[in-house]
């Protein structure tokens, strides 16, 4: 559970480098298995790097999706934000962030996409409903679309096929839009497993320009009515989600080769969250579609595969 202080910036931190990195790699190894064994195959700069924004993106999403959200007010975000400015700083409050400074240290991270998922975590003070895509779209390229910007410096691109002499002048092309993709296919397909979660919250992630084109009402939604509107609904919000996903895969191929595999194992094991939302018959009210361990594990492989031919 994350507690913010009153003042985090009057915090003293107490570990060394090494200690916070291995705070921030449990953290990663707890809340996100299948892409913390895809981490242990980088070079071990990368993977603690990672680990570190990982653990930085976790504690801000718990601000209001997590145990103690209820308490979080726009003025906890704005010392949230003033804290992540000490961390850019090289002055950490928390000893979880002084990994995130080192890390800084090492690679060109820029803040503007910390402060981006700042103000998506603000939209969920304020708003439950989304009339269009549009407005959508901002919200998950707030809290999921920057994690691909705040770890494109860290993974690095492949640059081997620009040492030949006719391609010495050529720049390398930076998959940006990619992982702001893949960021965006991902939360598309959290919103989709927690239709129901949501809904007993008063939070209507699905664009409401949707609901009515398929004659499904806000209040079908709140009763949680499974029916031919409703599949039809979700198929369309499902092939959206796996456009962003064929988005993402292209990118993937740019990626230093030893950061391809965690990306492949995230996108494979996220995209399988839908194939089993289709295999309850889009019951997602009643059931979560979730992936079984075994089978995130047993994804591993597949990743790797793809990440050699990519």
């Amino acid at each position: 559970m994350l507690q913010l202080p009153e003042s985090p910036l009057c915090m003293k931190t107490s570990v060394s480098v090494d200690e916070s990195y291995q705070i921030c790699q449990k953290i990663t190894a707890k809340h996100s298995k299948t892409f913390y064994l895809g981490t242990l195959l980088m070079s071990p700069q990368k993977r603690q790097a990672i680990w570190a924004i990982y653990a930085w993106c976790r504690r801000t999403d718990e601000l209001v999706d997590g145990p103690a959200a209820a308490m979080t007010t726009p003025e906890t975000l704005d010392l949230w934000e003033k804290q992540l400015e000490s961390i850019f700083a090289q002055k950490p409050q928390e000893n979880v962030d002084v990994a995130l400074s080192d890390a800084l240290l090492r690679y060109s991270i820029d803040i503007q996409p910390f402060r981006d998922m700042i103000s998506g975590q603000r939209m969920d003070l304020y708003r439950n409903r989304y009339e269009t895509f549009d407005e959508l779209y901002l919200y998950c390229y707030r809290v999921a679309g920057t994690v691909g910007l705040m770890s494109a410096a860290v993974m690095g691109i492949d640059s081997e096929s620009l040492t030949a002499p006719w391609n010495r002048y050529k720049q390398p092309y930076v998959p940006i839009n990619e992982a702001v993709s893949l960021g965006i296919a991902c939360q598309l397909t959290n919103i989709l497993r927690d239709v129901g979660e949501d809904a007993q919250r008063g939070r209507i992630y699905l664009p409401m320009e949707d609901l009515a084109r398929f004659n499904y009402t806000e209040k079908d939604l709140l009763k949680g009515v499974v029916d031919e509107r409703w599949r039809s609904l979700m198929k369309c919000q499902i092939q959206r989600a796996r456009q962003f996903y064929a988005q993402a895969q292209k990118g993937i191929s740019y990626l230093h080769p030893d950061a391809r595999l965690p990306v492949w194992a995230a996108l494979m094991h996220y995209s399988r969250i839908l194939n089993v939302i289709e295999r309850n018959d889009y019951d997602v009210f009643s059931q979560r579609a979730y992936v079984p361990q075994w089978k995130k594990i047993a994804t591993i492989p597949f990743a790797w595969m793809r990440a050699q031919v990519s």
